[in-house]
């Protein structure tokens, strides 16, 4: 089976979706922030903190070329990992790319405790958030065989969703 590779913002769910995706179709689920931190041994703010974003993305394009050459998983990226023409063409390749939208507010919502997020660390995140979001719509919307809406909406409804419209999808 294809990779599944979820993409969208901070706050859209890629993670709470992708492993519920991954359990319904019995598939493993990697997280490739999560992979960044096991294989360095550092959380994402201190990689920041140290090598800066474009270390950070660095690292970033490795581990995600490495999880789309995979086979059979479902694939949760990071909110930037599409700005890299390299990053979109390995997603495009490595699997059917499903993108959870959502909107500012409800980014805000979800992401107001987390103190992962580096790109927040500001005065006005919801600035940040919406400025983000102009930049990198039109990049996920590239990609995506699917686009979900994810506000307001429980994961289980959103996998359901994810499901029958894959199920729609021609072969390739």
């Amino acid at each position: 089976m294809q990779n599944l590779i979820i993409v969208g913002p901070m706050g859209a769910g890629k993670s709470t979706i992708g492993r519920l995706l991954a359990k319904e179709l019995r598939l493993a689920f990697k997280d490739s922030d999560k992979e960044i931190e096991q294989r360095t041994g550092a959380n994402i703010p201190w990689i920041f903190d140290v090598e800066g974003e474009q270390g950070f993305r660095d690292r970033e394009q490795c581990v995600l070329a490495e999880l789309c050459l995979e086979q059979g998983q479902v694939v949760a990226t990071g909110g930037g990992a599409i700005l890299r023409p390299e990053n979109r063409q390995a997603m495009r390749t490595g699997g059917r790319v499903i993108y959870l939208h959502t909107s500012v507010e409800q980014q805000i919502a979800r992401t107001a405790r987390d103190r992962n997020r580096p790109l927040l660390r500001t005065a006005n995140p919801g600035q940040v958030l919406r400025d983000l979001l102009e930049i990198r719509d039109p990049l996920y919307r590239e990609i995506a065989d699917i686009i979900i809406e994810t506000d307001e909406r429980p994961p289980r409804m959103v996998v359901q969703e994810i499901l029958a419209r894959l199920d729609d999808l021609p072969h390739r």
